[in-house]
């Protein structure tokens, strides 16, 4: 009788739930036994440099499977950003080589597909596979916005990412809101609102 395969986990996380512009993203990632955990943890506690740099160790492991999907600001509109963040995660296992039996995902909401899945409150820092996925999807969508910052480079993308700091707000103000904006959202309503 031959054992039966071992079970494959993939590790969850997203970015840009509280951005008022630019899409969610997902990342999924299977991480081989070898893989050494270094100074990998959440992304937030890690400097810029650092995230990029633990990020291009992910990718660049022969051992590792990832994948990174992201769900556009219109769809976050139509669908509200609790189903939008669940829909990445859903899209980014999906697109990963090796099909996950097992996600583990970081928070208290798991996406649904083909696999099992176990929602961790702060796994991001305490199971490497999913600080993995939040180090890829943190880099992926800073990069994303960087790239957004030159078709629209009045909001100032490429430094806050699309959060809601005081020089977005007052671009907001000022020339309201760009197609890459969330219209859900009641800052942005205001904006649109407040130029009538």
């Amino acid at each position: 009788m031959s054992a039966s395969p071992a079970r494959v986990v993939a590790g969850v996380d997203e970015v840009g739930r509280g951005p008022l512009a630019g899409p969610v993203m997902a990342a999924a990632v299977i991480l081989p036994d070898d893989f050494e955990a270094g100074r990998l943890t959440d992304s937030k506690k890690l400097s810029a440099k650092r995230r990029e740099s633990e990020a291009d160790r992910i990718r660049s492991h022969p051992g590792v499977v990832w994948s990174i999907a992201r769900v556009e600001a219109a769809e976050i509109d139509e669908l509200n950003i609790h189903r939008a963040t669940l829909l990445a995660m859903a899209r980014a296992a999906e697109g990963l080589d090796r099909a996950p039996d097992h996600l583990l995902v970081d928070g208290t909401h798991t996406p649904n597909g083909p696999w099992t899945a176990e929602a961790i409150i702060k796994g991001d820092g305490s199971v490497l596979a999913i600080s993995a996925a939040s180090v890829i999807a943190k880099v992926a969508r800073d990069r994303w916005m960087s790239e957004l910052h030159e078709q629209y480079p009045d909001y100032g993308f490429d430094c806050h990412a699309g959060y809601p700091t005081k020089d977005h707000m007052e671009a907001l103000g000022a020339i309201g809101p760009c197609p890459e904006h969330r219209r859900s959202y009641r800052p942005v309503q205001r904006a649109i609102s407040g130029r009538r």
